[in-house]
């Protein structure tokens, strides 16, 4: 089935030495402004940690029994959905895609077409998998579905700009990949906000156990409407897009989007040390 993420390694409670010392010059590199805080590689010892997926689509989240059976947001799919199949596949959960991108609107219908089939090949590392990758024996269209929205903080309209690459599939609201320019190509998608997403969907907020949110710039908004609307799933895996591009900027909104997280009792059990992190709260 192609290359899978390895499970996260626990620590032992009791530090060694030799990870002293890498905070240590992490915190060196902070101070200096070449990492934020929160770019440090990191596995908790106190849950026990799971991965699913590809190495380029795959995600790190805590097996708790009660993601069986259950409802999980997955905003942002590009052509890779290997989370969201296994996630669907392991927990016979019903996983709700979010993203209005072209290619993955593409992508996901080629996927559909495949629903009750076995895979037939192999994963790759490209990020851009073959429809025919996909365990899907056991999915159909009420276990994975599409919505074809951008998650944001309205019900309204928006412009979704295209990637400075255009070999790449994901669009941004915010355009960091741009230095935020509102110059640089676009498209106009319609938007919506996790609660409305989910009156829309007929899900109640408490079967929502787990939110993925890889949305290209547009965390920040999204979990502030989250919150202030008191929408705490107790898992929430997020990529801080902006830290790949490293700015006063991108560093002020991952410090922002942090504070929010852990005033609401969230923190970080996982970090891949560059832009992926896995906020859990204890309910």
């Amino acid at each position: 089935m192609g290359r899978m993420l390895k499970p996260a390694k626990s620590k032992t409670k009791k530090r060694p030495i030799s990870d002293l010392v890498k905070r240590a010059k992490h915190q060196i590199k902070v101070l200096r402004g070449q990492k934020h805080s929160l770019q440090f590689r990191f596995s908790s010892s106190d849950h026990p940690l799971s991965s699913l997926g590809t190495e380029y689509g795959g995600w790190t989240f805590v097996d708790d029994n009660d993601l069986n059976g259950s409802v999980i947001i997955s905003a942002g799919l590009g052509e890779d959905a290997s989370f969201d199949v296994a996630f669907a596949n392991r927990y016979g959960a019903k996983v709700i895609i979010v993203d209005p991108t072209p290619r993955a609107v593409v992508h996901f219908e080629q996927i559909s077409e495949r629903f009750g089939l076995p895979s037939s090949q192999s994963f790759n590392s490209t990020g851009q998998q073959d429809p025919a990758a996909y365990e899907l024996s056991a999915i159909d269209a009420s276990r994975l579905i599409l919505v074809k929205k951008a998650l944001w903080n309205a019900v309204t309209s928006v412009r979704f700009y295209e990637p400075k690459d255009k070999k790449n599939v994901s669009h941004s609201i915010s355009n960091f990949q741009n230095e935020y320019s509102k110059e640089t190509d676009y498209i106009d998608v319609p938007a919506i906000d996790m609660i409305s997403l989910l009156d829309e969907m007929g899900v109640d907020r408490s079967q929502v156990k787990l939110v993925k949110l890889d949305i290209e710039g547009a965390e920040i908004e999204v979990i502030r409407h989250m919150l202030a609307n008191d929408f705490f799933p107790k898992q929430i895996l997020l990529e801080i897009d902006e830290l790949n591009f490293p700015s006063k900027v991108a560093y002020g909104r991952a410090t922002e989007v942090s504070t929010l997280l852990k005033k609401r009792g969230y923190k970080v059990v996982w970090s891949d040390g560059r832009a992926n992190f896995l906020f859990y709260r204890k309910q």
